[in-house]
């Protein structure tokens, strides 16, 4: 049964699935654009879309004068980074202030060559 388990298991351990997403949403973060399978991309693109609308949910209390300390400290604890958080909620939360929703895209790309997996490009839309 598989009761309460989210998330693509990746044919990994669930410590090593969440280290891989976290490690790639950081990337996400970092670059903006990343290049990675597109199995990995999919599972990634809906904790990316989460971690926006943390930040923009502390971007509406910042305007409100109160304090978005606990957003960001969850942000924190996937990105691991004060500077990833600070580019996260001063720089690509404002971008989509006005959207609902769909932050990322995945766009297909050539195979790889080496072994021929399907390929992807995960970006901010």
């Amino acid at each position: 049964m598989r009761h309460r388990v989210a998330g693509r298991p990746l044919s990994r351990t669930a410590a090593h699935g969440q280290a891989l997403r976290r490690n790639l949403v950081r990337a996400l973060v970092e670059h903006e654009r990343i290049r990675t399978t597109k199995a990995k991309a999919l599972a990634v693109r809906g904790d990316a879309d989460k971690l926006i609308s943390l930040a923009k949910r502390g971007m509406s209390k910042r305007a409100a004068d109160a304090q978005d300390v606990h957003e960001r400290r969850q942000a924190a604890v996937v990105l691991g980074d004060r500077r990833l958080v600070s580019k996260l909620f001063d720089e690509i939360a404002p971008r989509y202030a006005e959207r609902a929703g769909g932050y990322t895209r995945v766009l297909d790309l050539e195979p790889r060559k080496g072994d021929n997996a399907e390929m992807a490009l995960l970006e901010f839309s």
